[in-house]
Formats: structure tokens, sequence, C-alpha cells
């Protein structure tokens, strides 16, 4: 059974049961810090290279993008990502929520006129999320988890979708291996909850490794 299929059989629960042995979180941990620490240090470079772009294209607007997300257990932090819109990007966001296109407490636009050229490169691999390894580092994300939702999106939670906040956020999960943006509102909740019953150190190296898979063909992703 695939993950979305299995994420399905599971909507009639109301309430998840969390994976918290110490042993488990011990060992995540650890992977998250020799994880982020190894890919700053190796991609620095690229970090270097992608800071310079944005610059070129649009000198008026930071190199890092940050915004508050909200994190296990409804606590607020900043998420960081490299700088994919122009400046006034949040000011431009009420005209276009009528065009959003995906279901339920999130915006998604593919053709997003607010995104930067260099910045539909980053988002199209992902280079826009590798910030988020600082994040990581401070505790702030995992590298496995249910992504950080904004707060207005959390507003809108029932208290049954509001489950997917009991553990630590994530750079990438089973909603990113499973479809991404081609996925709806309500089954990225049902593949979240999947996930937090069910985590494990193998489970979260395999959606690690199927996250790179992903990303060499990622065509899903806006």
């Amino acid at each position: 059974m695939g993950e979305a299929q299995a994420a399905s059989s599971g909507k009639a629960k109301t309430t998840v049961n969390v994976n918290e042995s110490k042993v488990y979180l011990f060992n995540k941990r650890l992977i998250d810090i020799m994880g982020s620490l190894a890919g700053l240090i190796f991609l620095s470079p690229l970090f270097l290279l992608i800071a310079i772009l944005i610059k070129l294209e649009d000198r008026n607007g930071p190199v890092f993008f940050k915004q508050v997300r909200v994190g296990k257990n409804e606590k607020e932090f900043h998420m960081l990502k490299f700088r994919s819109m122009v400046s006034n990007a949040e000011e431009l966001l009420e005209s276009l929520l009528e065009q959003n296109e995906v279901s339920g407490a999130m915006f998604k636009m593919k053709d997003d006129p607010r995104v930067t050229r260099i910045g539909k490169f980053i988002r199209k691999t992902s280079i826009d999320e590798l910030p988020q390894l600082i994040n990581v580092l401070k505790g702030e994300m995992s590298l496995v988890g249910p992504r950080p939702p904004l707060p207005r999106e959390v507003k809108e939670y029932t208290e049954y979708e509001k489950q997917r906040l009991l553990v630590i956020p994530g750079c990438t999960g089973l909603w990113q291996i499973s479809g991404r943006s081609n996925i709806g509102f309500r089954e990225m909740v049902e593949l979240d909850l999947t996930y937090v019953e069910n985590r494990t150190v193998w489970f979260d190296i395999k959606i690690i490794t199927r996250t790179f898979l992903v990303l060499l063909g990622s065509k899903d992703a806006f």
C-alpha cells in the first residue's frame, strides 16, 4: 500500500499516537545535527552563488526571506529561505488569494507573478529551501517532518488537523515524496498524521532518500 493510500485509510481516526521514544528522538536529533552541518559546509559555495544571483536581479531585497511559521505545539519561529519573490511579495498576496490553486488552508499558485527569474529556478530545484538547514541546526526544524504552516493557516485548522503540529516540523516529509503540489490540503494532513504515528529512524532515512530521487525530476515544485 502506497503512502497516499495508507493515509486515506486513516481518515476515520480522531487522534494519533505520537512516537516519543527517547532513543528515537536522540537518534533523530543526532542525524539532524550531522546532516545539517554537513549540508551547510558542503553547499556553502552554492549558497554564495545563489546569494550573488539574487542580489544581481533585485538589489533592494535581502538574500534570505524570513517568514513566521508554526512549529511543534504551535510555537512560532522564523523559517529561512532564499528569497525567490519580489521585495513587496507579501503586500501583493491579498490580490492573489482568489487565484489559489490548492484546497484548504494553504496558498499555492503555479504561475505566481511575484516570483523572480532566479526565483523560478531555485523553486523548481528546491534550492530555495536549503537555508532551512540553519533552522534544523538550531532545533526549530528537523530534516524530516510535517511542513511548518503559516499562522493564518493554523487559524483555520480543526483540532484534528492541529495534530500535525505535535512534532517538530521538517524540511521534507511524506507530502513532498507523494506528489507535493498535486496533493490537496486534506490529503497532506493525512500523510503528515501517518508519519507522526509511524515515524522511526528507518522511516526518516527512507523519506530523505526518496526526497533526493524526487528532486532529480522535480516537476511538482512551486
